[in-house]
């Protein structure tokens, strides 16, 4: 079934096919009237007859669309060119109407087809999922079915070229995919047993089988899709204030061909400034730029719902950085086993591991990970309760076990001997785990979570687009915040810092004078990216929480994501004041020159049609700021 914004779409097709009809008729006639006066001078009026013929099949759709704006009770640009033509056909100046039509009519098709064009680009990201997949039966044989058929469960079969046509996980087979629809990472992504494939990539080597998880609309890609078109129907705080007077702008611009009227007594005066003051190009000066900034962001993985939220980027003055997940990869890995005296490593490991399988926690798949590796047996909790920012509780065998902070579990009872900064987790910057069976402490596993190798230039190109302070926040022990910290060259940390603790440090950066980005994973940082001016949630491929618990969305773990987003927002804004400087410019400047009797009818129609010409490659450069993807050599300091 179609979208709204694609029976838009066809809507505004049908209606552009129907005008560009118009203009080839009516050019026809035109150029038949020009050729006539030139070759038959005497028979004049053949001439006159085509050019009526010409002028009339011109006006047409232009007073239809004053029509049709009159009925929805709005004055727009079209009622002024409307009364510029009758004007002109009123002298029986049938020529220059039908030029002053045409030239109106090509400005006014310019703009329809630019936002068609915006509106193609995004609805092509729908269509880059496939209409047919290949079904793995029960008996293995294959089936040829209609993507909208699928569902959760199908086990489909992708063979190199394809493009995924669901959501799903790999159950068979290893390959690369290229995911840059969807993530913006230009380099393929190698896919293995228990792997995410997200639909609309393209299978590049081996044969994939993949479990459908979502299809149809449900897919990654259909909800980018959905947050771009939502996106581009927002507005920004200017363009608010603007539509607040945009009714005003008719009447006044007929008042002042009124007064042009009485003091000049001059017709071609007042048709001149009802051509000059249509704002084409003030129409397409913001929509052209905005949507062309939407595209190429999506193009580089970056997803933004509101068009203010991508202005707001561009004013951002400070940063604060969640470490797990953001700055580091997320993925833990155990780096040391430290149980108390007479107890078993397993028994801390099976005890940890056993309590931590319903944790979606990057520290509980550490240890799970390290439990399957051992061959340990688990038994699944009966209770299960978990403490944002602190550790979980579970019961197992009919046993209690605590897993978290050990300052947590002191405050549950724990009697814990060895101290919470004991000196071999504070050498390697690990981070510590104490595990609790029946209250008795069994020891604690150090977990230590590699950092990102683009983090330190990342951080490096924020600061050379004046971003002034970079925070680190985490809950990790000082230890481990002071050693990522220097990795990444950032002064600035928060360690055992709770989710509260983080909207704390947004709202101080606040209190003081600064525009806050908070980039998180958008799952356990939604507070502090709420809190923010900008909340933006990283490696949102394939994750509901992240796409939605944020303001920008990046759908991978690229860091430099962040510096592009600033430049591109500031780019944004000022092609967006660039083109406002040209129409304003174009309109005063028109109107001056229609006043004082120096500018005709049809060089201010020209002059319409070259200020929507400007604006809109001015905007189309945009769609070229590209994120420059080669490795740079910084001295950092």
């Amino acid at each position: 079934m179609p979208s709204d914004s694609s029976s838009v779409t066809a809507r505004s097709s049908r209606s552009t096919g129907r005008n560009i009809a118009w203009i080839v008729v009516g050019s026809v006639f035109l150029i038949n009237s020009l050729l006539t006066r030139l070759t038959m001078p005497a028979n004049r009026g053949v001439s006159d007859l085509s050019a009526t013929l010409g002028a009339v099949c011109l006006f047409i759709p232009l007073l239809w669309l004053a029509i049709r704006d009159l009925r929805r009770g709005q004055l727009r640009m079209n009622e002024l060119v409307v009364l510029a033509v009758m004007a002109l056909l009123i002298r029986q100046d049938h020529f220059t109407a039908g030029i002053v039509a045409l030239l109106m009519l090509a400005a006014l098709l310019i703009e329809t087809r630019t936002a068609q064009g915006a509106h193609a680009a995004i609805e092509s990201l729908i269509r880059l999922t496939p209409t047919r997949a290949t079904r793995v039966n029960a008996d293995g044989t294959e089936s040829d079915v209609a993507t909208a058929t699928l569902a959760p469960g199908d086990v489909l079969r992708l063979r190199p070229g394809e493009a995924a046509p669901a959501d799903g996980q790999v159950v068979s087979g290893r390959s690369a995919m290229n995911e840059a629809t969807i993530t913006g990472e230009s380099l393929p992504t190698d896919k293995a047993k228990n792997d995410n494939v997200f639909a609309g990539a393209i299978n590049l080597t081996g044969v994939l089988e993949f479990s459908v998880t979502r299809a149809g609309t449900d897919t990654t890609l259909g909800k980018v899709r959905d947050l771009i078109l939502n996106a581009e129907q927002t507005r920004l705080p200017m363009l608010r204030i603007m539509d607040r007077y945009v009714g005003y702008y008719t009447p006044v611009i007929l008042m002042i061909a009124a007064l042009t009227w009485v003091f000049s007594a001059d017709i071609t005066r007042v048709i001149t400034i009802l051509i000059v003051a249509c704002p084409v190009a003030v129409v397409l000066a913001t929509p052209t730029a905005m949507v062309a900034a939407l595209s190429n962001a999506a193009r580089q993985g970056i997803l933004i719902k509101d068009i203010a939220d991508l202005e707001a980027a561009g004013h951002t003055t400070a940063f604060v950085l969640d470490k797990t997940g953001t700055l580091t990869t997320g993925q833990l890995t155990v780096s040391k086993l430290t149980p108390q005296p007479g107890v078993v490593p397993d028994d801390l490991v099976r005890a940890a591991a056993c309590a931590e399988q319903f944790s979606r926690h990057p520290a509980a798949q550490a240890v799970l990970s390290l439990a399957h590796e051992a061959g340990i047996t688990l038994v699944k909790p009966t209770e299960f309760d978990e403490v944002t920012g602190l550790g979980l509780r579970a019961v197992v065998e009919g046993r209690p076990i605590l897993c978290g902070r050990a300052s947590w579990l002191r405050d549950e009872g724990v009697l814990i001997d060895t101290p919470i900064d004991d000196e071999t987790s504070v050498n390697d910057g690990a981070s510590r785990i104490d595990v609790a069976v029946d209250n008795k402490h069994l020891g604690w596993i150090g977990l230590q979570d590699k950092v990102r190798p683009e983090a330190a230039a990342a951080l490096a190109e924020l600061r050379e687009l004046n971003i002034k302070r970079m925070v680190m926040v985490t809950g990790d022990r000082q230890s481990v915040a002071e050693r990522v910290a220097a990795e990444i060259v950032c002064p600035e940390f928060v360690a055992e810092c709770l989710p509260e603790g983080k909207v704390a440090t947004v709202h101080r950066l606040q209190a003081e004078g600064y525009q806050v980005a908070v980039v998180g994973d958008g799952v356990n940082d939604a507070p502090a990216l709420a809190a923010g001016t900008t909340g933006i949630a990283m490696g949102a491929a394939g994750s509901d929480a992240a796409l939605h618990s944020s303001a920008i969305a990046l759908m991978n773990n690229d860091l430099h994501r962040l510096a592009f987003l600033i430049r591109l927002s500031r780019d944004t804004r000022r092609i967006i004041f660039e083109n406002l400087g040209v129409a304003i410019t174009l309109i005063v400047g028109g109107l001056a020159l229609s006043g004082a009797g120096w500018l005709q009818p049809v060089p201010a129609a020209i002059l319409q049609v070259a200020g929507a010409l400007i604006v809109a490659f001015n905007s189309a450069r945009l769609f070229r700021h590209e994120e420059s993807t080669a490795p740079t050599e910084r001295t950092v300091t």
